[in-house]
């Protein structure tokens, strides 16, 4: 099957929630490749049913995250529209189908995305606060430690890797990895910075001397750093991380998220520009272009990179997380990890006195970066109108995906090869475009 003039097939997949596993008995489609609506546009969103059944479908339909519509429908067999509408205001729409033995299927779509603004108002000090730390930050001399790690055989010879821990503000180093080609020309090279994503003791959320080597050969080649969130030692045993994630690293995402100069993010995101500024003083590095890729919680990060450092010159924002955390003060659900909504006891003020200064939809106003950005229109922990607040600030160039059927979890069967046709392989590219100057 030809992926690409496969639109109408992509259409009648089985689209998931965040539910167990989908069946494949029923299936949602959107009138709309794009997901994307505007004002007044009926959005049409139809069932195709493999069998007759006894049993009702249950239907609810979510407007920015919140209850709306529920009623159920008789399951008949073929094509039948669930929902058809039109709305008038911006907004983020899922509508969720359920049968019996745990039947399921998703679909989101959105209205004039363009008009989701910040929950947020910027406070007048935002980058005073942060240009106060980075003077700080410079004011520090870099003390670095570097360990050399062996590269995949396929890369020896051409490529080599080093363990670097850096001196950084807060209370954890700077510890990632980076690889560069072997023998590369002064000023020749763009870098790269990989940020993780949410978690502790994952493979995820660890450096990975491939993944770093491989970044290092994106492109034309490149000066690749591979930066864990929470300094921790690299290449540990599981023990290390499972001690971690259980003890001083347990829910992390929690701490002190009352106190600007404590919040667990402050440290994390002074170690991100702690590295790109020792990524600045290699003698490979261009001088002109240095690009960010981050998933979730490395999505944040990348954006936090842009919007306080403006030499990053290109941000690829997957799923990203940390994005208009003040939501609910506009009456939706924030970006994960929902400070508000999972400090019900902590007094309002703290939380407004602190968050914003965090908060991606205000940082990434300042950006000058080209921006690649993939959403998921299902997506809960990450919902597409926070990111859509963070984007819709940013004043740089942008290329924007949403996929309808997309929680926050990487799409698998019998959805993954289109997703990575329509979705991965774009980023991919992009990528690899940008670094080769194209």
């Amino acid at each position: 099957m030809n992926l690409l003039n496969s639109f109408s097939v992509f259409l009648l997949l089985l689209l998931t929630s965040s539910l167990p596993a989908a069946s494949q008995h029923i299936r949602l489609s959107i009138s709309k490749e794009s997901g994307i609506y505007a004002k007044g546009e009926r959005a049409v969103v139809t069932c195709h049913s493999d069998a007759e059944g006894t049993d009702s479908l249950r239907t609810r339909v979510f407007y920015n995250n919140k209850p709306g519509l529920e009623f159920s429908l008789p399951r008949v067999k073929g094509d039948f529209v669930v929902l058809e509408q039109a709305l008038d205001s911006t907004c983020a729409v899922s509508v969720e189908l359920k049968g019996g033995q745990d039947e399921s299927s998703a679909i989101g779509f959105v209205v004039a995305p363009e008009g989701f603004r910040a929950g947020y108002e910027e406070p007048a000090d935002l980058m005073a606060y942060w240009d106060g730390l980075k003077a700080q930050l410079s004011a520090l001399p870099m003390e670095i430690l570097k360990t050399p790690l062996e590269v995949p055989d396929h890369y020896r010879g051409r490529y080599e890797c080093q363990d670097i821990e850096i001196n950084c503000l807060g209370p954890a180093p700077v510890r990632a990895y980076m690889a560069k080609p072997v023998g590369a020309r002064p000023k020749s090279l763009p870098i790269v910075v990989l940020c993780r994503a949410a978690g502790v003791s994952g493979n995820w959320c660890r450096c990975q001397v491939g993944e770093c080597v491989r970044n290092a050969a994106l492109g034309n080649g490149a000066l690749s750093l591979d930066i864990n969130a929470h300094g921790m030692l690299n290449g540990q045993s599981d023990e290390y991380y499972k001690m971690l994630e259980d003890g001083l690293l347990r829910n992390y995402f929690n701490h002190n998220a009352a106190d600007r100069e404590t919040y667990y993010f402050r440290g994390m995101y002074l170690r991100l520009l702690r590295a790109i500024e020792y990524m600045t003083l290699q003698p490979e590095w261009d001088g002109r272009r240095i690009l960010v890729i981050g998933e979730s919680q490395g999505g944040g990060q990348a954006a936090a990179a842009a919007g306080l450092d403006q030499r990053v010159s290109a941000v690829v924002l997957h799923v990203p997380a940390m994005q208009d955390l003040g939501g609910p003060r506009a009456g939706r659900r924030g970006g994960w990890p929902q400070p508000i909504e999972n400090h019900p006891d902590v007094d309002a003020r703290m939380l407004d006195a602190t968050l914003p200064y965090f908060d991606g939809a205000l940082l990434l106003r300042h950006s000058r970066a080209e921006i690649f950005c993939e959403m998921g229109l299902i997506d809960t922990t990450c919902p597409p109108s926070s990111v859509w607040a963070s984007l819709n600030g940013a004043p740089g160039k942008k290329t924007v995906k949403c996929a309808p059927f997309r929680t926050h979890a990487w799409p698998t069967e019998p959805w993954r090869a289109l997703w990575e046709e329509k979705y991965l392989h774009p980023r991919q590219a992009f990528l690899e475009n940008y670094l080769k100057g194209e």
